[in-house]
């Protein structure tokens, strides 16, 4: 379906009443019963459509941000206006199960809660550990402190539907092979309520809701990752007709680090020792999460051994005393060339053990460093 504003030949800024006459106009030029044109009927519907969502200044948020993907729920229903002649027949037999005489009674809608809405936001790899708190910008809908979320001017209030006389809804005959049946649909100039608003509010053109944009301070608590999910109450959108807000939810993507790598509450990374100092061991200096920190080299250490700092990992989220740990993985740089003093050392050396240990080998470094 084409974008619902084109449909509607209005600006992606127009109001409340703009949007109500280019609706009119319209439904007047392609109406069934009127336009007899091939394709009349199903311009007809995309029509009421498009003004039934961008009429509803919640669902008209949610289609501004994500489009119709972002509608869901009843938006997504299978419109009963296509199946033709079987919709007024399903509709005409239920209804009569409405109220006294099989007349349906108003749909008048009370106060409903305010949709939700989600803010993604991205924060570094520290910032995910320790937890900080961040100011944000978002937009969202809060009543109109004007007319108090009642849509009317002060003094003023709502008055009967002149189209569905406070009904909520309107009825059209449709002939078909099985005979003359009604469908019956909401009142499109009321929107299903019984009721207009005959001198609406100039601030927020009748909703009784505003779009505004605002700051808030997040506390994002230590240990969070990618994926984590924060609940902030009462600042998605505010509810109509004096319903309370929804929930602002805010997803968490945490950026890489180069030489740290986080496992759940645990960290790795890797560091570099002599083999001089795997031999005979050393205390070296690392860089942590908490800053630089001194890590035991045992003598003898081997390569791809795991040497471990207690508690310098990543705080358990809900219990920020209890940490991970900080494993590091050992790397042993040999190198690739000797002076001759080093090398007679390591060839004495060598010699040592090979006549100790394994008097038919070359020795032990002859193979390294020949």
């Amino acid at each position: 379906m084409a974008d619902y504003y084109d449909l509607l030949g209005v600006p992606r800024e127009a109001d409340a009443e703009t949007l109500k006459r280019a609706y009119r106009r319209l439904a007047r030029q392609y109406h069934p019963d009127i336009n007899k044109d091939p394709g009349a009927e199903d311009r007809f519907k995309e029509i009421g459509r498009a003004y039934e969502v961008l009429s509803d200044p919640q669902t008209r948020s949610r289609y501004d941000q994500f489009g119709e993907a972002g509608l869901g729920g009843a938006a997504g229903a299978p419109d009963m206006g296509d199946m033709g002649g079987f919709a007024d027949l399903f509709e005409t037999f239920f209804s009569g199960f409405g109220g006294a005489g099989g007349a349906p009674g108003p749909r008048r809608r009370g106060p409903r809660q305010g949709d939700d809405l989600r803010l993604d936001l991205t924060i570094s790899f520290k910032e995910a550990i320790f937890g900080q708190e961040r100011d944000v910008q978002i937009r969202h809908l809060e009543t109109c402190t004007t007319c108090s979320g009642s849509g009317a001017k002060s003094g003023s209030g709502p008055t009967t539907c002149g189209t569905c006389n406070g009904a909520g809804q309107v009825r059209r005959a449709t002939r078909t092979p099985f005979g003359s049946f009604t469908q019956v649909a909401p009142c499109p100039t009321c929107e299903g309520t019984g009721q207009v608003i005959a001198d609406p509010c100039n601030a927020c053109g009748g909703q009784g809701l505003q779009q505004v944009r605002k700051k808030l301070r997040l506390n994002i608590p230590a240990g969070v990752d990618s994926g984590t999910r924060l609940r902030v109450a009462g600042e998605g959108n505010a509810g109509q007709r004096g319903g309370p807000a929804g929930d602002l939810y805010v997803f968490l993507t945490v950026q890489t680090n180069s030489q740290l790598r986080r496992d759940g509450i645990h960290i790795h990374s890797e560091v570099s020792v002599s083999y001089l100092q795997a031999i005979l061991g050393d205390r070296i200096e690392v860089e942590t999460v908490d800053g630089p920190e001194t890590l035991e080299i045992p003598a003898g250490t081997q390569p791809g051994a795991v040497l471990t700092l207690t508690g310098k990992g990543v705080p358990k989220l809900g219990n920020p005393v209890a940490r991970g740990n900080h494993q590091f993985t050992i790397k042993v740089k040999l190198p690739t060339k000797l002076s001759s003093e080093e090398r007679s050392l390591l060839d004495q050396l060598a010699g040592h053990h090979a006549s100790k240990d394994h008097p038919h080998k070359s020795g032990l470094f002859g193979g390294l460093f020949g």
